[in-house]
């Protein structure tokens, strides 16, 4: 399922907007081909990124994904229950398994990121 309510980046993190906030977590489509998520590494709040930049990691079982930011900003909060629960991800990626959230500095970019249409023809969806 690919919700029309957010945003999406060809390496499958989502992006919700709420105002200049942005609340950031990976897809479905992620979540399944990651397998079990036994370890996340999310960005410190404070934290400036640019769009696409690295700023952390989940680990499944069977490998190692780098994030990326959807959108540039302010990193404001981050989901301290994916931190001590990892499996949030793969039981609910798409809402409680959010990641975290970014305070957008250029919400302009949104436009460069896919919709749900565009999202689900990337994954065969």
């Amino acid at each position: 399922m690919v919700p029309d309510d957010r945003k999406y980046t060809q390496e499958h993190e989502w992006v919700q907007i709420e105002g200049d906030l942005g609340t950031v977590g990976v897809t479905d489509f992620a979540a399944n081909e990651l397998g079990e998520v036994v370890f996340v590494e999310l960005p410190e709040t404070g934290s400036e990124f640019s769009q696409g930049d690295t700023v952390g990691t989940i680990e499944s079982v069977k490998a190692v994904a780098d994030l990326f930011l959807p959108v540039s900003g302010e990193i404001v909060e981050i989901n301290d229950a994916v931190v001590d629960g990892p499996e949030l991800v793969n039981k609910d990626p798409l809402d409680d398994g959010w990641l975290f959230r970014v305070r957008l500095s250029d919400p302009s970019e949104l436009d460069q990121l896919l919709d749900a249409a565009a999202y689900n023809a990337l994954t065969g969806g």
